[in-house]
């Protein structure tokens, strides 16, 4: 059944495991460059880093927040370390540049990773230069979701009255303020296994469900092709 989305003009997305499918094997390079400076730079070994770097996902959002905030880490070179990853992992969905350029209205990017790590996904996927604004953690001053204030700038800084907007997202528990704030939420799944993240933390999979969610889909460029 198509979804009335008319009074949509606002078009926000997530970026990892959610403008491309849900890939544990493509994140995992990232997860354990997260591991491994987490370990360098605390002197600790690697369980013991993974440990904390897992923790402060579920406690801050992003692990970067929890280093940030308990142990003063400067967050440009871990990103640039952490997001220098292989990209060839990675397979552009074909149908996905004309669902996201065909979209009435504005289309945007809003991710808790670095602008530079949405420029070189977004660019290998085909749809970096489909997006009228990129919206990274360096632009909320590295204040994640699925805190209230990434939310409230982006909107400010794009001009978007949320009513008229709709956000695409893997991680249920960040859809919840955007749907307080008024906009429409789409929540993408993804059936790989995610076991391993905490389970706040993980991405969506069909069995997800949540007050806040409106809709629900496991392939992104069918639904935008079905319902804009």
């Amino acid at each position: 059944m198509t979804i009335k989305l008319d009074h949509i003009d606002h078009w926000i997305f997530d970026l990892d495991n959610t403008l491309y499918s849900g890939d544990a094997a493509f994140f995992s390079q990232i997860d354990k460059k997260m591991t491994a400076y987490i370990s360098d730079y605390l002197q600790l070994d690697p369980p013991d880093a993974r440990k904390i770097q897992k923790q402060f996902l579920a406690e801050y959002g992003t692990s970067l927040s929890g280093l940030m905030a308990v142990h003063g880490m400067d967050p440009a070179p871990f990103l640039d370390f952490v997001h220098d990853v292989d990209l060839g992992h990675l397979d552009p969905c074909p149908d996905l540049p004309t669902a996201i350029s065909t979209l009435p209205g504005k289309k945007y990017i809003f991710t808790n990773g670095s602008q530079k790590h949405a420029e070189n996904v977004g660019k290998h996927l085909g749809i970096y230069d489909l997006f009228d604004g990129v919206f990274g953690i360096e632009d909320v001053d590295y204040v994640p979701k699925p805190q209230r204030s990434p939310y409230v700038k982006f909107c400010d800084v794009f001009d978007v009255e949320p009513s008229r907007a709709i956000m695409f997202e893997d991680s249920v528990r960040n859809l919840e303020v955007p749907k307080f704030m008024g906009m429409s939420t789409v929540l993408v799944t993804s059936d790989a296994d995610w076991s391993h993240e905490p389970q706040h933390a993980r991405p969506a999979s069909a069995e997800t469900s949540a007050d806040w969610v409106d809709h629900m889909t496991d392939n992104l460029a069918s639904w935008l092709n079905t319902n804009s």
